[in-house]
């Protein structure tokens, strides 16, 4: 039910499972991120390229590092549950849940993810209204995520000490996180639009003149910065304000 590398006994403490990559990403997206990486590769490799080769360096740098993160995310990835709660692993940070700590755990789709592999994700939540995602927890990986979830709360129960009932308070935590969220989420695609108007001409100027003026490169950091914190502040507002009783 949980996939190849999912362990499942009854051992008097309960059900131990492990969630991991059994699944591959699918063809499509694959070939796109080769032609992606193979076209940054060819345009730093260009010998009519003007860039300076210290950038060439950090750019290379930066998408090698991409690339460990990236591996290493796969390879060490996975979600643990067991009975003394649940615990996720990334490529370098380990998180764990007691199960007095958690407060649900809900299957969510992201209406964004339509054309995506993975399009429903579990979620953890703390009684603080938080979240974390927890890592091949999702409807790629496993054929019915709905039911493996459904499981996962049954089988916990006993070790919660409590039931999954919903608690008022803490559903107003949930949605007021959920509106900082989204706001963030708005703000950082305002900054990057600011970003990627202005990066085209730090480009030009690195070609032409092999050194940016050092204002142009401070202005384009700070630009994007300063148009999220605004953005994140507007949009924050405007989502609590509609989340307040009429």
């Amino acid at each position: 039910m949980g996939g190849d590398d999912e362990d499942e006994r009854d051992d008097g403490r309960g059900i131990e499972r492990e969630y991991s990559r059994r699944r591959k990403m699918s063809r499509g997206r694959f070939v796109a991120l080769c032609i992606v990486e193979g076209n940054f590769a060819l345009q730093m490799a260009r010998p009519d390229n003007t860039i300076p080769a210290r950038y060439k360096l950090l750019a290379v740098a930066l998408m090698a590092l991409l690339s460990v993160w990236a591996i290493l995310t796969v390879r060490r990835g996975r979600t643990t549950v067991g009975a003394d709660g649940v615990s996720t692993r990334g490529a370098f940070r380990v998180r764990r849940w007691a199960w007095h700590d958690i407060y649900d755990l809900r299957v969510e789709t992201n209406p964004g993810q339509r054309s995506a592999d993975v399009k429903s994700f579990t979620y953890l939540y703390e009684n603080d209204g938080r979240r974390g995602c927890l890592p091949y927890l999702d409807d790629w990986q496993l054929p019915d995520l709905w039911a493996e979830v459904a499981d996962l709360h049954t089988a916990s129960a006993r070790h919660r000490g409590m039931t999954w009932e919903r608690r008022p308070a803490v559903e107003v935590l949930i949605r007021e996180r959920a509106a900082y969220r989204k706001a963030q989420q708005r703000a950082i695609t305002g900054a990057l639009i600011v970003f990627l108007a202005a990066f085209p001409y730090l480009l030009w100027e690195i070609s032409a003149d092999g050194d940016p003026h050092p204002f142009l490169s401070l202005l384009l950091f700070c630009a994007p910065l300063a148009v999220y914190a605004l953005l994140v502040l507007l949009f924050r507002r405007r989502y609590i304000r509609a989340l307040a009783p009429a």
